[in-house]
């Protein structure tokens, strides 16, 4: 996946208006981690507080606000007015982000009514889910930025829904993870599950040895 091709030149500093001024990418990646640390305790809490939560257009919304309102109050928790790319291939127009992640919302609420936890194959079809609904929604695009944050905090919620323990891809994967989500693109989850499904036994792994 690739938006469409920057003209800066390679090595120059990119900079952007927030709530604290106009400031370097450099500085802008202390307020993103200070984000996601927020977006993370607020699903957290969300989920303690109700282990019923279904993940709706509106809370898809709110994560988003939580997690970045406070460093770009204009269009933080606001679906985008911007067209992308992905791919060389443009993705969805502005005006149908709604009814897309409202669609993703319905289908991803029938599709865990048809699991089951009884089951032999529950784990590998868990890992299926998450895989159709990361690359789904960043596919979607529905922010100016951080969706791909915003996709795994979601993935999150899933998991505790589920009563299993959080995954989260490391920083050694990352070039994995975007190469698998570019296979997704063409319809090929098999990277993308391979990924999701380590990191899960990984998760449960720690989660066994912790109780």
């Amino acid at each position: 996946m690739k938006k469409n091709a920057s003209t800066k030149p390679r090595g120059s500093t990119s900079y952007k208006e927030t709530s604290f001024g106009i400031i370097p990418r450099s500085k802008l990646l202390k307020l993103e981690l200070e984000g996601t640390k927020k977006g993370l305790e607020y699903i957290h809490d969300l989920v303690n507080e109700n282990s019923f939560v279904a993940i709706t257009p509106q809370l898809i919304l709110e994560v988003h606000r939580e997690s970045f309102g406070w460093i770009f109050p204009d269009w933080a928790g606001k679906y985008r007015t911007i067209r992308v790319e992905f791919s060389g291939k443009e993705t969805v127009l502005p005006h149908q982000v709604p009814e897309q992640i409202h669609n993703l919302c319905e289908d991803l609420k029938e599709r865990l009514g048809y699991l089951n936890q009884n089951k032999a194959n529950f784990i590998e079809e868990v890992v299926k889910l998450l895989a159709w609904f990361q690359h789904r929604f960043v596919w979607i695009h529905p922010f100016q930025d951080y969706n791909g944050r915003v996709a795994r905090m979601l993935t999150i919620v899933i998991l505790l829904k589920l009563n299993l323990p959080p995954v989260e891809i490391s920083a050694k994967d990352r070039k994995k993870y975007l190469n698998a989500m570019y296979s997704a693109d063409e319809g090929n989850y098999s990277k993308l599950e391979d990924l999701i499904g380590r990191a899960l036994v990984e998760s449960l792994s720690k989660f066994n040895k912790s109780i």
